[in-house]
């Protein structure tokens, strides 16, 4: 059938199963805007009005990281469309399923520096998984489909579409396909898996999966490293614990992989690296085994790259080829999809034995003992404390970037995927206001609560309006220390303690701001005050406030400086 362009994006969205989508219009993608309206599509698919793209990136983002359905976002063109870069660059270094779709001026002005024109696909090329320019209408159904495909495939990533403002008038021949039959399809068939209408998995080496188990049977002190591949691979979780089980050895997790081993687990040592627990840190040092699923071995997780684990066989398991030898040299590796890689591994290690009771002692003797309860004075990890208490630690944590969201990964028990959200990879400020709406709408029965810090809220702050005006029950804790605490943080540990251009001793009155976007303030000085906002907050089903005051020099413990042994506890 004869479609206008524009209607074909919709419709093509809907093939996809699309229920939400979060945007900014602009000039040149109003003629898509107007099919909400002309067509009835929003009675179809919903859209959420943020107050700047970038918070509409960020919802997208969270809204694909809790549900596990690929986000999606609109933008117009020049600044509509770099304002979405932070956001994508975030999606991309989190490997987030997220599609981006622009509109560009026409085809006559390309090239001529036109009002609002940009070349957003040059911006973005190493930013996104893939990237597409669409000149002709006629290729723009298989551009979306192929699009969706490659963002939730493999190891996930952003895929942006920019559309030429000419090509959204183009009447276009478009025949309906319903997702079940892309596989059937021209170009698809040869990308997407009959089983699963997607990009076909790489078939982990079985040889490889043997000589891991016999490696298991030769090594003494273990230790299991979970990373983000675990949480983005659906369905590795139950494997992932069905093999920490059967193994017992202790297992560390970096923050990507916050909820693929319980929180509370016996087996769980804490998170690796900068702000690593002691039981992690130390059981990477002395393993003569260390098993990495799904993780990059980022500097945050390493820190002297040339002393991490340098007892270990290190054995790396990743979807992608290019993480391999990327930062840590292996002894063995296994390319494959997190899940079936367990799988398969499962299978073979039902039948053994294994004891390294003595390891795993000693490594969990190291956990850090209870920490200090305060009546007078707000602690971070009784905040985070109270709020698992009271959400039976089933709530979303959305968290911006610094101490807060150190305090979060440490002290909140995570026991699920998509229930951790948090910039790990590009460590955004202003993730996660967007990220924790976004999540709310994709999860409507679930508490959310974003974490976030004086200095990060005044970074997305204005989607107070968004929050309130589509009455979305988030509820915001500021950890409010009137600082740039995490690097306030180092300028005290390192930099002598001159602290320059980090205090906040300036507006605004958080509190006022609240209630002047309509949402309910709190500001609380200790933890029965908190406690008790908390429970109001939560009982009235609306969006929230809570104004945190915390001391200025309250700090994330422990530390190990960049570049350093992760070892060498700068902070204890």
């Amino acid at each position: 059938m004869k479609m206008k362009a524009s209607q074909v994006v919709m419709e093509c969205l809907l093939e996809q199963g699309v229920d939400t989508v979060f945007g900014y219009p602009g000039g040149t993608i109003l003629e898509i805007y107007d099919e909400f309206e002309l067509h009835g599509y929003n009675r179809k698919i919903r859209h959420i009005l943020t107050s700047h793209e970038q918070g509409a990136s960020h919802a997208a983002d969270g809204y694909a990281r809790s549900t596990g359905k690929v986000g999606v976002c609109f933008a117009t063109s020049g600044p509509g469309a770099t304002n979405l870069v932070t956001g994508i660059a975030t999606a991309y270094m989190d490997s987030s399923p997220v599609v981006f779709i622009t509109v560009n001026v026409g085809e006559s002005l390309i090239g001529k520096d036109s009002f609002q024109e940009v070349d957003i696909t040059g911006i973005t090329m190493p930013i996104t998984k893939c990237n597409y320019l669409v000149r002709s209408g006629k290729d723009l159904p298989d551009i979306m489909r192929e699009a969706f495909a490659i963002a939730r495939s493999g190891r996930p990533g952003p895929v942006l579409i920019d559309i030429l403002k000419n090509v959204t008038y183009e009447m276009i021949e478009y025949q309906p396909l319903p997702l079940s039959e892309h596989h059937r399809h021209g170009k698809l068939s040869r990308l997407i898996a009959r089983d699963s209408h997607d990009l076909k998995p790489v078939e982990p080496d079985h040889e490889d999966v043997n000589v891991l188990v016999d490696l298991l049977n030769d090594c003494k002190r273990p230790l299991v490293l979970v990373g983000g591949g675990v949480i983005r691979s659906r369905g590795a979780v139950p494997e992932f614990r069905k093999f920490i089980e059967k193994l017992g050895a202790p297992v560390a997790s970096t923050v990507m992989g916050g909820g693929a081993c319980p929180g509370d687990h016996p087996l769980f040592t804490g998170m690796i690296g900068m702000h690593g627990s002691h039981a992690s840190n130390v059981a990477s040092h002395d393993c003569d085994m260390l098993i990495a699923i799904g993780c990059r071995f980022s500097d945050r997780v390493t820190c002297d790259v040339n002393t991490f684990a340098p007892n270990a066989c290190v054995v790396h398991i990743d979807i992608d080829r290019a993480e391999i030898d990327k930062n840590v040299i292996t002894s063995h590796h296994i390319i494959g999809d997190a899940r079936r890689v367990l799988e398969l591994l499962n299978e073979r290690i039902m039948l053994q034995e294994y004891d390294f009771s003595p390891w795993r002692k000693a490594i969990l003797s190291l956990k850090e003992p209870p920490l200090e309860h305060s009546d007078t004075k707000l602690l971070p990890h009784e905040i985070l404390h109270t709020v698992s208490r009271l959400t039976g630690g089933n709530a979303i944590i959305a968290t911006d970037v610094g101490q807060h969201q150190m305090w979060s990964c440490q002290y909140f028990h995570f026991n699920r995927p998509g229930q951790l959200l948090t910039s790990g990879g590009f460590g955004t400020m202003g993730f996660g206001y967007g990220a924790a709406f976004g999540a709310k709408l994709g999860n409507p029965d679930q508490v959310v609560v974003h974490c976030t810090g004086d200095g990060c809220f005044r970074m997305n702050c204005h989607e107070m309006a968004t929050v309130q005006h589509y009455d979305i029950p988030v509820i915001t804790i500021i950890f409010d220390n009137h600082t740039l605490g995490m690097v306030r943080q180092w300028q005290t540990l390192i930099y002598g303690e001159r602290y320059s251009q980090t205090t906040l001793d300036r507006g605004p009155d958080f509190v006022k701001l609240a209630e002047a976007y309509g949402i309910k303030g709190y500001r609380v000085t200790n933890v029965a005050e908190f406690e008790a906002a908390f429970k109001e907050a939560l009982e009235s089903g609306h969006a929230a406030v809570i104004d945190a005051m915390l001391d200025m020099d309250e700090m994330v413990h422990p530390m190990v400086s960049g570049g350093s042994p992760v070892t060498n506890f700068l902070l204890d």
